[in-house]
């Protein structure tokens, strides 16, 4: 007869209970789940046969985060071990919540699990009764090792590397794009209301950015003289467009404009400036994420099209887990669907048309490239994403090979294959690293020097006035010969 124990791992440690007549409980499985809130009646088939506790919070979490991938964690496998020993004539079923889990136990120490049939409803009953069933513990206290070890299992999944984190890329390129349409539509709203006062404008200054500016500036055209040539130059940045602004606004067509309405054009035309100020400003904010989270990306593809990659997947690993085809397509999923449905040609390209190895191929050849650039970007995403040390060295070398292959469909250059490229990559990285170890180790040795010159300049100073003097005006060896005599002149002494 076959013995059940079950196993339950609490946020306080691992325990084992012994469930009575395995047997007939499995036969009365409506009956079980009835009595599973009732105690004394659990109670009665479920007993604690053993309990290994959790000796720190920190061995908690890497027991808990070792469970929650199927792996056994050593002090799971030494409890379960020490338990079985010495149970060996019987024969025993260890009931078990992870299927997973259960045949690593099984391959590790040898001894059948089930996570079926009547092992969940007693595991349900242990959850609910747990503080009951262990001696010594109350429900309070299971709530607090449950709440520590729950907050911090969270924020070890949800902690990712503060510098490489690609939840802020994917939240700046999305900002982008709705500031970009934003400043659009802005920019198109002050060209029709200010034009109705100064239509001529927009012909001369057709950026949105300038005319913003430049409407700010000017206010009412009237008032707009000579003596503000030079300011309205470093607007504009031509001498010429300011001199024909100045000229146009004396014979304008436009009507004439309240005070009230020209404040208010005035406060649209400071938003739309500082939104575009703030769009550079996010620019340059994603080129530095891209710089630290994907530099091999962005040496490839640019800052932006490999950013909105990134969004696209969810997250760099999500990108580097697909494969070739699904990033040359990524972002055209409506045309791969409509062309399936209808059976006609499927789309060639997706988010990567944006990149300018594409504009730059001819008609026929785009296909090509961006099938082989959709390769070299998968290629990047997977470096970028299991690379301890960030570096832009593999970018550069595939940017390089996307570069020779648009010249071999030109010109019929032969490229270099990509295991000569790869291989000088890899010796490229390798010197980087051993330069910057070197310089690393040069700065200690400079600290060590400073550290040992404090600490001699302070030993001198705590000697008597002219013996002081005598060794700071000195060099450095006189002073470890008389360590060294003084030395020898204790050990006489003694």
């Amino acid at each position: 007869q076959s013995s059940l124990y079950v196993l339950y791992e609490h946020a306080a440690g691992f325990s084992l209970f012994s469930v009575k007549e395995f047997e007939e409980v499995t036969m009365f499985l409506p009956q079980v789940e009835s009595s599973v809130t009732d105690f004394a009646k659990f109670n009665s088939i479920v007993k604690l046969a053993g309990f290994a506790p959790f000796k720190t919070a920190i061995a908690a979490l890497e027991n808990i985060n070792a469970i929650s991938e199927g792996i056994v964690p050593q002090d799971l496998l030494t409890f379960l071990d020490d338990f079985f020993a010495k149970l060996k004539k019987k024969k025993c079923t260890l009931g078990i919540a992870d299927a997973k889990l259960g045949a690593a136990i099984t391959e590790a120490i040898g001894v059948q699990c089930s996570h079926f049939g009547v092992v969940p409803e007693i595991l349900r009953g242990v959850r609910f009764h747990f503080a009951k069933l262990v001696k010594g513990f109350s429900d309070q206290s299971a709530g607090v090792a449950q709440l520590g070890l729950g907050h911090s299992y969270s924020r070890a999944k949800v902690k990712f590397n503060v510098h490489r984190s690609d939840n802020m890329i994917i939240q700046s390129i999305a900002l982008l794009d709705q500031l970009d349409k934003d400043v659009n539509t802005f920019s198109m709203r002050i060209r029709e209301w200010y034009s109705y006062h100064f239509p001529e404008l927009v012909k001369i200054v057709p950026d949105n950015y300038m005319f913003a500016k430049a409407a700010k500036f000017i206010k009412d055209r009237k008032n707009l003289t000579q003596d503000q040539l030079e300011e309205l130059e470093k607007i504009v940045m031509d001498s010429a467009k300011a001199q024909a602004i100045i000229d146009a606004a004396k014979m304008s067509m436009g009507m004439d404009i309240s005070i009230v309405d020209l404040m208010n054009i005035e406060m649209f035309a400071e938003r739309v400036v500082k939104l575009s100020e703030y769009r550079k400003k996010l620019s340059t904010y994603l080129h530095n994420k891209m710089e630290l989270v994907a530099p091999n990306l962005q040496s490839l593809i640019g800052d932006q099209v490999g950013a909105r990659l990134i969004s696209h997947a969810g997250s760099l690993t999500n990108l580097a887990k697909y494969p070739a085809s699904t990033v040359q397509i990524l972002g055209a999923e409506k045309a791969l669907f409509r062309a399936l449905k209808t059976r006609s040609n499927t789309p060639k390209y997706g988010l990567i048309y944006h990149s300018s190895f594409i504009g730059r191929a001819g008609l026929k050849n785009k296909g090509r490239i961006s099938r082989f650039l959709a390769n070299k970007c998968s290629i990047a995403s997977r470096i970028d994403c299991f690379l301890e040390q960030p570096t832009s060295v593999f970018g550069e070398s595939l940017k390089q090979q996307v570069e020779d292959r648009l010249k071999f469909y030109e010109s019929g250059d032969v490229p270099r294959k990509n295991i000569e490229v790869m291989k000088e990559a890899i010796e490229a990285v390798n010197q980087e690293g051993a330069n910057g170890a070197q310089s690393s180790d040069k700065k200690k040795k400079k600290k060590k020097r400073g550290a040992e010159d404090e600490s001699e300049a302070n030993g001198s100073s705590n000697g008597n006035g002219a013996a002081a003097e005598e060794e700071n005006g000195g060099s450095e060896e006189p002073k470890k010969k008389k360590k060294k005599k003084n030395k020898n002149k204790e050990a006489v002494e003694a």
